[in-house]
């Protein structure tokens, strides 16, 4: 289990994390996500020992992460930016990292060689494509078998197929190893498939931290016609938070669950009403829809 407590990391006066807390469970797949600047990346540099915070704690299994090799050596990070030796081929690097991780599992890299059969192990990274790349991190990162894996936009200019045999060889190692992965993405619909646990980031805070399935039980999609053209006037008690409509179909987004919400409504007698269930995508855009993060109509 990973546990941040209240970490403030401040560069020139700005705050970049500002009293963030989050709780990672032990074997689960932990997504973060943010608009751009809510301090997703430098939350990960810290949890990998790479940042040290200004205040509070950042612990691995009730052990600080900071200047701790016992710690980080169980822990496997494939940031955004690769690094790499200049002239490294992937099969270098492997060396590298075997002399690193006493984990390292030489059987399991030959085997992992035909889940990345394009990566050739002997060219130099630097003229591999961005995609290649990427596989040559995860081939080494899964050959490591750490206990902790902090990815940063994992997939990112990896194509559709590689993307679906990354993230099958992931939740494989999460089933079969109880391995913790803590990922941070824009892509919001590829992280609905894969994680258990959601932090959403906003201004270097977690602002909600939930199961995703509590958090997709907790706020509901309705559509509703109502017996008259005009809708009645609903409650202003900070529970809905969009309107919409499309002639007489009216749809709402509402805190609460189904059963509440469509009770809740029942009480217009409408003509009739349908609870759909929301995208974590969707989730965002309304839990992080304040004036901060709307969608700006711009006449250009």
């Amino acid at each position: 289990m990973i546990e941040v407590k209240n970490v403030v990391k401040t560069f020139d006066g700005f705050h970049a994390l500002d009293g963030l807390t989050m709780t990672v469970p032990k074997g689960a797949v932990y997504g973060l996500v943010g608009p751009n600047g809510a301090g997703k990346s430098t939350i990960l540099r810290h949890l990998c020992g790479a940042y040290r915070q200004d205040s509070g704690e950042i612990l691995m299994e009730g052990q600080p992460i900071w200047e701790n090799p016992a710690v980080k050596s169980r822990m496997f990070v494939i940031p955004d930016e690769l690094y790499y030796f200049g002239s490294a081929s992937t099969r270098d690097m492997m060396k590298f990292y075997r002399g690193i991780y006493p984990s390292f599992d030489m059987d399991r890299y030959r085997k992992l060689k035909e889940a990345f059969p394009e990566v050739n192990e002997r060219r130099p990274i630097r003229r591999l494509s961005k995609g290649m790349q990427k596989q040559s991190a995860f081939w080494i990162a899964l050959s490591c078998r750490p206990d902790y894996l902090l990815l940063d936009e994992p997939v990112d200019g990896l194509d559709p197929v590689m993307r679906r045999q990354v993230w099958s060889l992931l939740v494989g190692d999460v089933a079969e190893r109880g391995t913790t992965v803590v990922v941070s993405s824009h892509n919001l619909r590829e992280l609905e498939d894969v994680c258990d646990h959601v932090g959403l980031l906003s201004h270097g805070k977690v602002a909600l931290e939930r199961s995703l399935t509590e958090l997709q039980g907790g706020i509901v999609k309705l559509q509703i016609c109502f017996q008259t053209p005009e809708p009645p006037e609903l409650p202003q008690d900070g529970k809905i938070l969009h309107t919409s409509n499309v002639g007489r179909i009216f749809t709402y987004i509402v805190r609460g669950t189904v059963d509440e919400v469509q009770k809740r409504f029942s009480v217009y007698n409408p003509i009739f009403q349908e609870a759909l269930p929301l995208t974590l995508e969707e989730i965002f855009i309304y839990e992080m829809g304040g004036e901060d993060y709307a969608v700006r109509d711009i006449q250009l």
